[in-house]
């Protein structure tokens, strides 16, 4: 084994199994907590998304409101 290998070989020897459970651990932390973090984003997304519907549906509600109520009726009829 030359070079770049050989320095592999010796530093996998060196660490042993330590070196793999140590990778294995961090990248089971990692997984985790990007999992919590997009659990938590997409969480997030959707309380925001539900408060813009409501929003919404709000200005919605009050703008049919106006032009049902009797005083835009009323206009409407002189208009037309």
């Amino acid at each position: 084994v030359t070079g770049m290998n050989n320095q592999y070989v010796r530093r996998e020897v060196f660490c042993g199994n330590t070196c793999h459970e140590l990778k294995r651990f961090w990248e089971q932390e990692i997984g985790k907590q990007t999992y919590y973090r997009q659990s938590e984003e997409y969480r997030l997304g959707k309380s925001a998304l539900r408060k813009l519907r409501e929003g919404w549906r709000q200005r919605l509600e009050a703008k049919l409101r106006l032009q049902n109520s009797p005083d835009e009726t009323k206009k409407r009829a002189n208009v037309g």
